[in-house]
């Protein structure tokens, strides 16, 4: 399917156009909650007078951090309409982390909950230095030295809709939209930029490519504060008209029986979403006749795995995807008839109309097949990082081609491999080694679920591969049984020397393997 081609719009724009196009149809349902698309619309403007009445002005930073809620999308589109830029906060933070991103962006309002799994957010705060915050609003619950949502929304009322009208009427689609923040794995997380258009036409992009439609039930597991949930999940959602379906708190069997009841049609999420759900003892209990959608990735993703979800749980389309905060969250995708080696193997092609390709150290394209750091050009590509011109120079160059820092091999058709971040390389023997290169390969073996793969230093060759792994559910597997198996399936130099079998990977606050961590505990045994 190819991509729509809109004129360039606003987030405002997109809620209008969706109330006009959709009026009547389910836009949220989350919980007692149900909203048409009609009273979505409604529901923004209502948001963005409350934000005119609390002072908020054109370019002011509006931070977020709660779990998945309709709140937070009225929140979140409320401010946008009147030109504020939304920053979202990612739910594992601690006080600390949290008010580096505060200060960082200079927010100068906070949305949050009163508490979430047994965690206050406000009082992680009470002893942080926030001199640009002016406001914190609890989505959802009490807290001390904070007003309620329902409050902050009485406080609008009395501003006038004309001026919401005007407001919106000073909104253009090259006006920042929201910053988002990395992860932080290779230093202080650092706020990315990105305006109303680039976002809306990618994820029109996106959702073509896809095949998402206005009558679909879209069940977003992934956070809000992640571009898969965000931009992926809700802001797509309404661009098609479809209905979103918040999920806060991942519980297998409630999401089962959630599927079964509101029809599901779209389930989005990593790879172990899915195989937690074909191992699910009860799994066949459930009528999940009408999933129709899925777009995975953030790890391996075996054949085998590709092949169930089509054959054992239904799904018509199941593609891998790859990208980064700094391009909007995408910029290769594949496509919907492409086969379960590739979708496996690949994170697809370049989107429509953005450019990718590999390089190396002097930035000359490589062959076909040859490793090379990934490149991206288009209009995906954020503007700047925030307040940060030396890492923006750096990463963008002054030629408009985001460096990712991430290497690949992309074939004659387009679609590239990941193999490994260039920080995270190693070299054994004199060849150089991509962690995600060697953990691909691993998850093609019978009996794993996931791989991790770090460096480690050995006498003889430098540096050599240690795997960490965990197990399909009742699989039985051992060490010896992975190192031959992968003396079978790759080069000598890429073999693990040792592997280590977890029942988790210890993860950091983006949500990522805390590969930092695996080398400590591989220096310590």
């Amino acid at each position: 399917m190819s991509p729509q081609h809109n004129p360039e719009r606003t987030l405002p724009q997109v809620v209008a156009d969706a109330a006009a196009d959709h009026g009547p149809r389910i836009a949220i349902t989350d919980g007692s909650v149900q909203l048409t698309y009609t009273e979505l619309d409604q529901a923004r403007i209502h948001s963005a007078r409350a934000f005119v009445a609390a002072g908020l002005k054109k370019g002011e930073r509006v931070a977020i951090w709660a779990p998945n809620s309709y709140q937070w999308i009225l929140a979140a589109i409320g401010a946008q309409s009147i030109g504020g830029v939304v920053v979202p906060l990612n739910t594992r933070y601690k006080g600390a982390e949290a008010a580096y991103v505060l200060n960082a962006s200079g927010a100068k309002m906070l949305f949050t909950v009163g508490e979430f799994l047994g965690t206050c957010y406000p009082e992680m705060l009470v002893d942080q230095s926030l001199p640009d915050l002016e406001q914190t609003v609890t989505l959802t619950g009490d807290a001390k030295g904070c007003s309620s949502w329902d409050k902050f929304l009485a406080a609008g009322e009395s501003v006038p809709v004309e001026e919401v009208t005007r407001r919106v009427g000073e909104v253009f689609p090259h006006d920042t939209l929201d910053i988002l923040f990395t992860s932080g794995t290779t230093g202080n997380p650092k706020g990315v930029v990105t305006c109303h258009g680039q976002n809306i036409r990618t994820f029109e992009n996106w959702s073509s490519t896809i095949g998402l439609r206005g009558d679909d039930n879209y069940l977003i597991i992934s956070p809000f504060f992640h571009s898969f949930g965000y931009k992926a999940g809700w802001l797509a959602a309404i661009i098609c008209g479809a209905r979103i379906l918040p999920v806060s708190n991942f519980d297998l069997d409630i999401v089962l029986a959630q599927i079964e009841r509101e029809k599901i049609t779209m389930l989005p999420g990593p790879p172990t979403i899915y195989q937690s759900i074909l191992a699910h003892p009860r799994r066949k209990d459930f009528d999940l006749s009408s999933l129709r959608l899925s777009s995975t990735g953030g790890a391996p993703v075996p054949v085998e795995l590709v092949r169930q979800m089509r054959e054992e749980l239904g799904f018509d389309v199941v593609v891998t995807a790859y990208g980064l905060t700094e391009c909007c969250g995408v910029m290769t995708i594949c496509r919907a008839d492409d086969s379960a080696e590739r979708i496996s193997h690949s994170c697809g092609r370049a989107m429509d109309e953005v450019e990718v390709k590999c390089v190396d150290a002097k930035g000359n394209t490589v062959d076909p097949g040859t490793d090379g750091e990934i490149w991206c050009r288009g209009f995906n590509v954020m503007q700047h990082y925030f307040n940060n011109a030396e890492a923006t120079a750096e990463a963008l160059g002054g030629d408009g081609w985001l460096r990712t820092g991430d290497v690949g091999v992309m074939d004659e058709a387009g679609y590239v491999r990941i193999t490994g971040r260039i920080k995270e390389m190693f070299i054994v023997g004199g060849f150089n080694c991509y962690p995600a290169e060697i953990e691909n390969i691993l998850c093609d073996m019978p009996g794993i679920a996931r791989a991790a793969v770090v460096g480690v230093p050995d006498e003889r060759m430098g540096e050599v591969a240690k795997g960490y792994l965990v197990k399909d559910t009742e699989a039985q597997v051992d060490e010896a049984a992975v190192i031959a198996w992968s003396r079978d399936n790759m080069a000598n130099y890429k073999v693990p020397r040792s592997v280590v079998f977890l029942e988790e990977f210890p993860m950091n606050a983006g949500g990522k393997v805390d590969k930092a961590e695996l080398v400590k505990r591989a220096l310590r045994s």
